[in-house]
């Protein structure tokens, strides 16, 4: 290995910092060996040791420049006592040279300084090493120079406003900030009071006249007439086709349209000829229009069964229909009625399956079942006996003596098909029962349900109703 020439003096400063450094690593690793180590050899008495050799070792990296970390001891930067001791001492074992320190291999050399030979190429860098466990922490270093100010930062987020602190001493005058928003308007104040009068003033050389400052908007006057109504607009488009309605019921058939004149008859301009061979049978013809009634003939034989004929009205409900639903409710359109008669309501509310008939004041049940009826009526300047009858008899009757009331009752009935129901007074005196634009007297009625089906009843018609001979009675 080439010897290094004398370097300059920076350069020999800062080896023997780095040598130092090396060193004294070196010795607190290596202290063990050394004392264990025997007197220097000579070079021709030396022979290799029988054992096997000891292992290399490596440079500790430094954990901050100028300073070596130390297991046993602080850190510190003095050299060595003896550097040639130790050097000397890496000679003499079987080290491997590119292990051995420059500065131990250039001791033999120092006395023999050749010339300064040409600055050599550049090495390829090396590995990066592996990071060294954590040193202790040094000494608090003397404070640095004041470095130049940095670039400005930066404007935060705007933080809470916090609470009012004490008031501070008065600071130097700031830079001009930034704008802040626009704060919350304040409680209008109230107006001054009105200024001195001014003085005359005095017309400019130009005597044009200038306007002064807008006055106060003045009170709304007040509202004008009327207007005439507006000319008439012009159409408007025409809107969207709407939905197609519900499909109306069948229509009734038709009326049988009466039968045409017969024709004339046709003029035969032809001459007998040789008779022809027969034809073949022809089809079967249109059945042909009914002729008159001819002359009653001797009874035939039982003819076929002729075409159904036209679906005829639907009869009334029968007496059991669980479907059905049957309810009423009319007002009193003329007050004091007549007695030894049904009261007539004629003002109908309701009227569900025609049940109430308004011509004579009567309900007449369409099918067996349970119902319901209830009565007010309004009572005016003369006493009220009226009562509710179910063919001809007296179901409950109501008294109310009083001159302006009114009185109310409802019962549960059950009805078979064809019953009828209705109200009666008893006399002139007492029929106080009234109806105006500011009162009403009522009767109303409702099936609350039929019979079961399964009860066998008879089918037939309506029953007639005969009035007895003494007619409608008070049935006292």
């Amino acid at each position: 290995m080439l010897c290094r020439s004398e370097p300059s003096r920076l350069e020999q400063q800062r080896l023997m910092m780095t040598a130092l450094q090396h060193g004294c690593l070196l010795m607190a690793l290596f202290l063990p060996v050394v004392m264990a180590m025997p007197e220097p050899i000579s070079e021709g008495s030396w022979e290799p040791p029988a054992g096997t050799p000891p292992t290399p070792f490596s440079v500790p990296r430094l954990n901050v420049p100028g300073r070596l970390f130390y297991h046993d001891g602080d850190n510190s930067t003095d050299p060595p006592p003896s550097l040639e001791a130790y050097c000397q001492m890496l000679l003499q074992v079987p080290v491997p040279s590119d292990q051995i320190p420059w500065f131990c291999l250039c001791t033999h050399c120092q006395n023999n300084h050749g010339p300064k030979g040409d600055h050599g190429d550049r090495g390829p860098p090396g590995q990066p090493g592996s990071p060294g466990r954590r040193g202790m922490t040094g000494l608090r270093g003397p404070p640095g120079f004041l470095g130049r100010p940095g670039v400005k930062g930066q404007k935060g987020d705007e933080g809470y406003k916090g609470e009012r602190g004490p008031a501070g001493l008065l600071g130097p005058k700031g830079e001009r900030g930034f704008k802040g928003d626009k704060g919350d308007r304040g409680l209008e104040g109230r107006p001054g009071d009105q200024g001195p009068k001014g003085g005359d003033g005095v017309c400019p050389d130009t005597c044009e006249s200038s306007y002064g400052p807008p006055g106060q908007p003045g009170l709304p006057g007040p509202a004008g007439p009327r207007g005439l109504p507006g000319v008439m607009g012009p159409q408007g488009p025409t809107g969207f086709k709407g939905d197609m309605g519900d499909l109306g019921p069948p229509g009734l058939p038709g009326v049988v349209g009466d039968k045409g004149d017969k024709g004339l008859i046709g003029e035969c301009n032809c001459t007998d000829g040789v008779d022809g061979a027969n034809g073949q049978t022809g089809q079967k013809g249109e059945k042909g229009e009914q002729g008159p009634i001819g002359i009653t003939g001797k009874g035939g034989p039982e003819g076929k069964k002729g075409d159904m004929g036209v679906e005829g009205i639907m009869g009334p409900p029968g007496p059991c229909m669980p479907n059905i639903q049957s309810a009423f409710a009319a007002g009193l359109t003329s007050s004091y009625p007549p007695p030894n008669a049904p009261v007539i309501f004629s003002h109908i509310h309701h009227n569900i399956q025609r049940g109430y008939d308004p011509d004579f004041g009567i309900y007449t049940a369409p099918v067996n079942g349970t119902y319901v009826f209830s009565y007010h009526f309004t009572v005016h300047e003369r006493v009220l006996k009226a009562g509710l009858f179910h063919n001809f008899v007296p179901v409950i009757k109501t008294t109310d003596p009083k001159v302006l009331g009114t009185t109310s009752h409802s019962v549960v009935l059950h009805l078979v098909r064809g019953d009828k129901v209705w109200i009666q007074v008893k006399d002139s005196v007492t029929n106080g029962m009234y109806a105006g634009s500011e009162t009403s007297s009522t009767f109303s009625g409702f099936l609350l349900h039929p019979d079961r089906c399964d009860v066998p009843v008879l089918r037939g018609p309506l029953p007639h109703l005969v009035p007895p001979e003494a007619g409608y009675s008070w049935g006292d």
